[in-house]
């Protein structure tokens, strides 16, 4: 029999549960979807997947197979790929973000195969790790210990692929639309992108024969070039599943190395906000707490687009936006400093940077992206016992002691900020020449914040 296995932000061979599952089922059709939609609403992420799949293609290869690329709605284009190779089943994983399946049997049905949906390789099951009382963890820390006392699974090797007796056509790897809507960015994006799940196994190697003992240690300083794993981005395409990198820093662990456990809290992380959006998947539009609903944070404003392009004047914060529209991501530390101000100083509503998160970043993780800003702002999973305020200059002035990384952001002669020029559209009419001043001092938005704070607590 000829079976599909649909590879949706699954962009590899091992740990891959619906390849596995497809190849015990018959002869393999590895397909991956390009949907114009995804590209409208995350071009750098959809950049991200189209720079990875001539990887995948070549690592297919290496296994006697395939990689048929098709353009169009995924419920348009498994009906037609499924009448036309004859295939009677479709494999893949479910829905990332925990997304509607709505269509999609029904589509596999027309075309006569049955629709396969498979969990994502993360470290546990979704709904698995529960409270005594049977509830979901809505506390970090207690989910992290009880995550330490489960057995996580071991990942699943590459199976053997068998081919169909007829290849069907394919189109070609680039994602035109997302082309399109990163305009000058692509190109500047792609110099800093390391696709391939070859290359995220690369990664990992680095970081544990480098950076792992002093991770806890250097993780927050953003001007080290070298002090985290730099694999959100493969995480977030599906390069390499959580459950992989879990068994490499075991023996790590095991050891009691420095910075093993830390790095393996911050992987659980990714799973503790996959945890809270599969219970409200309205998490990336609904405050996690509903008392934050009424909070009056501003709508879209002249000062959150001054943030966006990285001209607020606050040097930690500009330097941060430009790091995200030249690279697609943005350093931890700099992440909670930026969010902060955007909700905290400027008032603005979470969801506003929520969603140009969700447009610039490479390794946009819905789940992720969401319980983050919804941290960052208060209204989210949070056991600090006040409202928390990040002052951008102490901050830099802790984590960016000589100010190296604002300098290779903010200096006009810096490779950064050249960088920024030339990703940047040219309506935003980039001088890097010319700081501007904050629409408010740190201290009046702090001042401000807390007061709005305190008048919605009473």
């Amino acid at each position: 029999m000829t079976v599909i296995c649909w590879f949706r932000r699954v962009l590899r061979l091992d740990d891959h549960p619906a390849l596995v599952a497809a190849a015990r089922d018959g002869a393999v059709i590895p397909l991956v979807i390009l949907d114009p939609d995804e590209a409208h609403d995350h071009p750098a992420s959809a950049e991200r997947q189209a720079l990875s799949l001539s990887r995948l293609e070549a690592a297919l290869h290496q296994h006697q197979s395939r990689l048929i690329v098709r353009h169009g709605k995924p419920a348009e284009v498994l009906e037609a790929l499924a009448r036309q190779t004859g295939a009677t089943a479709i494999h893949t994983t479910i829905g990332f973000p925990f997304a509607s399946e709505h269509g999609l049997e029904a589509a596999a049905r027309r075309g006569g195969a049955d629709l396969h949906l498979h969990p994502l390789a993360d470290l546990v099951p979704r709904g698995s790790v529960l409270t005594g009382s049977g509830g979901v963890y809505k506390v970090f820390s207690p989910f992290w210990k009880a995550v330490r006392q489960v057995e996580i699974a071991a990942p699943l090797a590459v199976p053997r692929l068998s081919s169909p007796p007829d290849w069907p056509d394919g189109d070609d790897t680039d994602w035109p639309q997302a082309r399109a809507a990163m305009n000058r960015g692509w190109d500047v994006l792609a110099g800093h992108i390391r696709a391939g799940e070859d290359q995220a196994h690369a990664r990992l190697d680095e970081f544990l024969d480098g950076p792992l003992p002093d991770y806890k240690a250097h993780r927050d300083e953003p001007w080290r070039p070298r002090a985290t794993s730099g694999l959100a981005d493969a995480l977030a395409v599906g390069e390499i599943s959580p459950r992989r990198i879990w068994s490499r820093v075991q023996p790590a662990y095991q050891d009691s190395a420095r910075g093993a456990e830390h790095f393996l809290s911050e992987l659980c992380w990714r799973e503790f906000a996959r945890e809270l959006m599969q219970e409200s998947p309205d998490l990336d539009r609904s405050c996690w707490r509903p008392e934050w609903n009424d909070f009056p944070w501003r709508r879209d404003n002249e000062q959150a687009e001054a943030w966006r392009r990285g001209q607020t004047g606050v040097a930690m914060v500009d330097a941060g936006m430009r790091e995200l529209f030249v690279t697609g991501q943005m350093h931890n530390r700099v992440r909670m400093i930026t969010a902060s101000y955007l909700t905290k100083h400027l008032m603005t509503d979470w969801r506003v940077g929520l969603d140009w998160f969700a447009h610039t970043l490479s390794d946009w993780d819905a789940a992720s992206n969401a319980m983050n800003w919804q941290w960052v702002a208060g209204c989210g999973p949070d056991a600090a016992p006040y409202f928390r305020v990040f002052n951008p200059d102490t901050q830099g002035e802790k984590f960016d002691a000589q100010g190296q990384y604002r300098a290779y952001w903010l200096d006009p002669r810096a490779e950064g900020a050249q960088a920024f020029a030339d990703a940047a559209p040219r309506s935003w009419q980039i001088d890097l020449t010319q700081r501007p001043r904050p629409a408010i001092t740190l201290a009046e938005g702090r001042d401000r914040a807390l007061a709005a704070y305190q008048k919605h607590r009473a």
